[in-house]
């Protein structure tokens, strides 16, 4: 587990400043039914009478889908690394481990993986897996019906993968040439394809049971068929996922606990309620105006993690195809303020997209070498950035607002996400633009957003690992988590260099051209880096967070 990095030294100052910003952080989504009152986290009374070790912790709310090669968000992660397995796992120093397979090697040059499968894998219903099952998953990862949003990022690299995404999966070259061994071909060397084999959009899944079930497998207990440590048990939907030790793991020996519950609470207030009572032994959401009272408080933790919040313009709406609009209304932000005050200091202002913890090619910070040396924004000059926002926004058409459409902000309630959503509404509005504000529940949120049903929306972005590609790939073109849809020639041509070039300089360059033209033509606004912020109880043995905003409980266990 990691120690608290950060010290957050913050005042009632900060609170009132929050207040009269008009908002109260973190009013969720009132699902109070979510504190499952009276369930004990450390010890609850199985069939049989005999205490299980259950850990009870909350890391969101009903997650969109727990389907590997759908879920797009940090929440369903945390739940899939429980329950599935890829070829590797990450440790806790960030370095790649043996998982499913039990070691790998990389041809000379760099373009064959192959991976040994360990000996007697069993899915969770005692069945055999083989390799043969990775192959299935990955080429469904690929198949055009099922559109996974993450598909580019991890396969792209695969040679056969432009075919296998018009529907010829068997062109993907992903082969098992036995039970055991996976064999890998790619297009071009990929330094980081490791990294990838360890994230859980490539977990396999139960070719049978998905074809018996359909979409439908993916959201009930006894059919969602896993080969991690855990297995769905129970579901609750609207309450709880419990996850029981699964005993045909590999590994089944290390597990300490006997399940894990994961309460689906969306509001922090619930959350933090059910923690005080020890119903729950870790909470992801922590209310906003509970954390001056926290900052000495040892089971609170803030970690950095390598991320960014951002806004994204719905750019198919014809008011913000042109660059200067969007440039004016990145420039009107006070990310200072947005980050230090309604944040309360626990993100950092982002005057770049890409922010701390990426590496650049030759193992140095990525942001350093961005746009020579110097921030893409003055986070420090409010006062001149809003007024190059007027004159950007007059240059477009709109002088101080006049004929700008009405526009609407979407959200979710949890977090800052409310605060930000008003400030916005004053930010905006002294460019002369009227923004309303569109609260809408986590489950129906991220689809909404891919569906480009919104004008403007909150986004984000968490690393899966540390190659600044993870996050540039978003604003590709044809990415399945393009939900701006921002789309220009050169920052996709930039982006095809990067993922070609053998030379790491030529690499490193492109990158930064990248994110120039994204920062240029603001195709979406950066607006601060994350942390995690949570409360962790004591009596949590052996478990620890991830700079990619995970949470590991596999071996974790609880004292007294």
């Amino acid at each position: 587990m990691k120690k608290k990095v950060l010290a957050l030294l913050l005042s009632v100052a900060m609170v009132m400043s929050l207040a009269a910003c008009g908002g109260q952080s973190n009013t969720g989504s009132g699902n109070e039914q979510n504190s499952n009152a009276g369930n004990n986290s450390a010890a609850t009374p199985s069939a049989s009478g005999n205490a299980e070790k259950i850990l009870s912790v909350q890391v969101g709310p009903d997650p969109e889908t727990i389907d590997p090669a759908l879920n797009s968000a940090v929440d369903g992660a945390n739940m899939i690394l429980h329950s599935y397995e890829c070829l590797l796992a990450v440790a806790e120093d960030g370095t790649l481990q043996p998982a499913q397979a039990e070691s790998w090697e990389t041809s000379a040059d760099g373009l064959t993986w192959t991976f040994h499968l360990r000996d007697g894998l069993k899915w969770s219903d005692g069945s055999d897996l083989t390799a043969n099952d990775f192959v299935y998953s990955w080429k469904r990862v690929c198949d055009p019906i099922v559109a996974a949003p993450y598909a580019e990022t991890v396969l792209s690299m695969v040679e056969g993968y432009e075919a296998a995404i018009e529907g010829n999966l068997d062109a993907l070259q992903v082969k098992a040439t036995d039970d055991k061994t996976l064999v890998v071909t790619l297009n071009a060397p990929c330094s980081f394809f490791g990294s990838l084999a360890a994230f859980p959009t490539l977990s396999p899944v139960q070719q049978a049971t998905v074809e018996k079930n359909g979409d439908a497998w993916a959201i009930a207990a006894d059919t969602y068929i896993c080969n991690g440590p855990f297995y769905i048990s129970e579901w609750v939907p609207g309450s709880y996922i419990l996850m029981s030790k699964n005993p045909y793991y590999w590994n089944a020996d290390a597990i300490k606990l006997d399940g894990i519950k994961f309460n689906l609470i969306e509001d922090a207030n619930a959350a933090y309620s059910a923690y005080q009572t020890g119903e729950v032994l870790m909470i992801k959401d922590v209310p906003t105006e509970e954390i001056p009272s926290l900052q000495s408080n040892s089971e609170f933790y803030v970690d950095p993690i390598i991320g960014t919040y951002y806004i994204n313009l719905n750019i198919t709406r014809d008011i913000f195809k042109d660059a200067k609009v969007r440039k004016a209304l990145s420039l009107a932000i006070d990310r200072e303020y947005v980050a230090g005050t309604l944040m309360q200091g626990t993100y950092s202002a982002a005057p770049n997209f890409m922010g701390p913890g990426w590496i650049d090619t030759d193992g140095t910070e990525f942001m350093d070498n961005a746009n020579g040396g110097k921030p893409y924004i003055d986070v420090t000059d409010h006062e001149g950035n809003l007024a190059k926002a007027k004159e950007l926004l007059a240059e477009a058409g709109y002088p101080d607002g006049a004929g700008f459409p009405a526009i609407t902000y979407t959200t979710n309630d949890a977090g800052y996400h409310k605060v930000v959503a008003e400030y916005l509404q004053q930010a905006w509005g002294e460019l002369g633009i009227d923004l309303s504000v569109n609260i809408v529940e986590w489950a129906s949120f991220t689809p909404l957003r891919r569906a480009q049903d919104y004008d403007v929306a909150r986004n984000g972005w968490v690393g899966d690992y540390s190659d600044p590609s993870n996050m540039l790939d978003l604003l590709y073109s044809s990415n399945g988590n393009n939900d701006g849809k921002f789309s220009n020639p050169d920052y996709d041509a930039a982006m095809d260099i990067s993922r070609t070039t053998l030379d790491k300089a030529e690499r490193s360059k492109a990158l930064h051209q990248a994110e120039d033209i994204l920062m240029e033509e603001a195709g979406c606004i950066p607006v601060a880096y994350y942390n995690d912020f949570y409360m962790m109880s004591n009596k949590i043995t052996g478990a620890w967070h991830s700079a990619y905003g995970f949470w590991y409980f596999m071996y974790a266990d609880i004292t007294e």
